[in-house]
């Protein structure tokens, strides 16, 4: 193995995160040399964003105490673009000149504003804990007039976000705007409980409804129907960066890295893509970009890229989903268990056995990080059994 293989990681969320740090132990000893690439020194929990919009106060986890005792060199600013010919990334337009030899992209999406005109102006997302802290803010004084807050989006994200934003201010109305059933890819039985707990919390549904414009006091239906709204949030589609389109690496029509069986760019194969930024085909079909399939991505891309460098061979990457798990508040969640390819099974759980399990199972990825830096943990909760082993189409 080459004692002085540059190894660069652009984005230090859930996957970037795992990718750096499982890599780090198994290279260790080695000189191999990691460097983890992020905007910013906080680490995001994501998934937790939309209690942060409610107004819960979250622990501030810093990246460089998460990287300590893992010899990862961290930098803190923006990869602005990509050299894939030199091989080298360029941080915060020309302030710092990364070379690598192996690059891991792990960028991974946000919320789209871009395709509804108004939305990118008058709209929140749950991208970043400071947007989130200011939606957070202004939702309080919205709920101090009893005014009201529209979520446009029924998928997992939106339901929750309205649930939580409904429980933690019981004063304020809240209006989830959803072209489709809110939870629309569980079982009914799950989805049946979904429902409920929505009317339980007193969130307004307005389903088959689609969002033509958002105004900076209401949001315009396509029939031209307005709905109050003192303020939005948008959790309706998703978006990457430009960097790899831009830095002419092969990727698909919505801008995610093509990648071959071992997630490697088909055009770079020095480039690794993992999480929501990597277009990832089963044989059961595309892998849509959840926490879930992420870090399964991030774990073996780690393990793919030690192998390499020891001059092993490496397996194709096999996944599939196992569960949807969405919590409705603090004190009430439901699991949809799955097939592989994310269609819902009959098993489902609901109430507080399913906030234990989302805590247990789906919760927070700090204690694999901490883990991960002396033993090989896993993040796959299934493989996809024989629905994986068949070559992708």
């Amino acid at each position: 193995m080459r004692t002085d293989h540059r190894v660069v990681v652009l984005g230090a969320g859930y996957t970037g995160m795992l990718a750096a740090i499982r890599l780090a132990h198994r290279t260790r000893r080695t000189g191999v040399r990691i460097t983890l690439v992020n905007p910013s020194a906080r680490f995001t929990e994501r998934l937790r964003l939309h209690q942060t919009a409610a107004g819960q106060e979250l622990a501030d986890h810093r990246i460089p105490d998460l990287l300590a005792g893992t010899g990862i060199t961290f930098v803190q600013g923006r990869a602005t673009r990509i050299d894939p010919d030199d091989r080298t990334v360029v941080i915060d337009g020309g302030a710092a000149r990364l070379e690598y030899d192996t690059l891991v992209y792990a960028l991974g999406s946000a919320a789209d504003t871009g395709r509804v005109p108004g939305a990118g102006d008058h709209a929140f997302t749950l991208d970043d804990p400071r947007t989130a802290a200011r939606f957070a803010a202004r939702v309080r004084e919205v709920a101090a007039a009893g005014g009201t807050v529209t979520v446009c989006g029924g998928g997992l994200t939106g339901v929750e976000a309205a649930a939580e934003l409904a429980e933690t201010h019981p004063r304020l109305n809240v209006t989830l705007i959803s072209s489709d059933r809110p939870g629309a890819m569980m079982g009914d039985r799950a989805r049946a409980h979904v429902d409920r707990a929505l009317d339980r919390l007193g969130v307004t549904v307005r389903v088959g409804a689609r969002v033509a414009k958002v105004l900076p006091d209401a949001v315009e239906l396509d029939g031209g129907e307005t709905i109050a709204s003192d303020a939005c949030l948008w959790t309706a589609g998703v978006t990457v960066s430009p960097l790899a389109a831009d830095a002419g690496i092969a990727v698909d029509e919505g801008g995610l890295i093509v990648v071959d069986a071992t997630l490697r760019s088909v055009s770079h194969p020095d480039i690794h893509a993992i999480g929501d930024a990597a277009a990832i085909r089963m044989a059961w079909g595309r892998i849509h970009g959840t926490c879930q399939s992420g870090m399964p991505t991030a774990q073996y891309t780690a393990d793919a890229i030690a192998r390499l460098l020891r001059g092993r061979p490496v397996r194709p990457f096999r996944f599939g989903y196992f569960h949807q798990p969405v919590s409705l508040g603090r004190r009430d969640a439901v699991i949809q268990f799955t097939r592989a390819d994310d269609t819902p099974r009959r098993a489902y759980l609901k109430g507080r056995a399913a906030v234990m399990y989302k805590e247990t199972v789906s919760g927070s990825p700090l204690k694999m990080y901490r883990i991960s830096k002396r033993m090989n943990v896993s993040a796959t909760l299934s493989k996809g059994g024989r629905a994986t082993r068949r070559a992708a189409a």
